[in-house]
């Protein structure tokens, strides 16, 4: 499931390119008719992310509404920020700043972001399943299999917010902070759960979660009410520091202090980039005990049990 640095960073491109424009609107698929109507000759107005969820403004005081989910993407085609854009082919990720930017191409954004083939008419057929597709005179932006896609009013989109933690792209001041540790600190629910529930904080999802819960060196079944203010509090700056990392960069990579060759590896694999994550059954990096795997609330759940004691 896409976390949340990759949902800002689809924000960023619809305020790029497509935000200030009119924009055609259509449901090649046919499931998403009824709402692409509804938006289908709007100027868009604002793009803006909140943890895992996409708010598209419209004229009109319409909204779209997008969850992407286990599944979902956004392939964008035409003139693309390339400078943005990372390949993920072969666990080898690369910049295409060299490429330079705009240029004519195809690539998605999704978990993991991906270049395909530069493309040789505009607009080009949607491929696959496309929910809802919007269109502008130089760029497209195709969306396949959301778990969300709702035009939403202002009511509507007021209460989808109300039901999130927050997030401190959007503010990473005292009041978020104070809100975040009181979340945390009432619940005599696991840390490890707690992170990843959205109203609690937005954004989190499984690497995420057992990355900063290592770095902070917290035992994912230590229950909120026992997590100190001060543990809280660095959770907060922690997740702040990645998510605007992982924002910036385009990936994942939540070691620090890595030599400049092992930077270099972690930017070509993502094996490279984890203290604990998919690391099961391997050494710690730190102490070299043994990475377990639990489930938690039906997801995978990685920590050191020496470190994280």
């Amino acid at each position: 499931m896409p976390e949340g640095h990759s949902v800002h960073r689809i924000a960023n491109q619809f305020t790029r390119h497509f935000v200030g424009k009119r924009c055609e609107v259509s449901s090649p698929q046919g499931r998403f008719a009824a709402g692409a109507a509804q938006l289908d000759g709007k100027r868009m107005i604002a793009s803006r992310a909140v943890g895992k969820q996409l708010f598209l403004e419209f004229e009109d005081d319409l909204f779209l509404r997008v969850h992407l989910g286990l599944y979902g993407a956004w392939d964008f085609a035409g003139v693309i920020s390339t400078a943005e854009a990372l390949s993920d082919d072969d666990d080898r990720e690369e910049s295409l700043a060299s490429i330079g930017a705009p240029r004519l191409a195809r690539y998605r954004m999704a978990e993991q972001e991906k270049t395909e083939d530069p493309i040789e008419a505009f607009p080009p057929d949607p491929v696959g399943q496309v929910r809802v597709r919007l269109l502008t005179e130089d760029t497209v932006a195709d969306l396949r299999g959301p778990t969300a896609c709702v035009v939403e009013d202002p009511t509507g989109v007021q209460r989808a917010l109300d039901k999130l933690g927050p997030d401190p792209v959007n503010d990473d001041g005292p009041e978020a902070e104070k809100v975040f540790v009181d979340n945390v600190r009432k619940r005599n629910v696991a840390i490890g759960q707690l992170l990843m529930d959205q109203s609690v904080v937005s954004g989190i999802g499984n690497i995420y979660r057992a990355e900063l819960l290592f770095r902070q060196r917290i035992d994912p079944y230590k229950v909120g009410k026992k997590i100190t203010v001060k543990q809280a509090k660095a959770l907060w700056a922690d997740w702040s520091k990645l998510l605007h990392d992982g924002v910036r960069d385009g990936l994942m990579l939540t070691m620090d202090g890595l030599s400049d060759a092992d930077h270099k590896k972690a930017l070509r694999s993502r094996k490279d980039r984890h203290w604990v994550y998919h690391r099961q059954g391997e050494p710690c990096r730190v102490c070299g005990t043994e990475i377990r795997i639990a489930d938690m609330a039906g997801r995978k759940l990685y920590w050191c049990p020496k470190d994280q004691k």
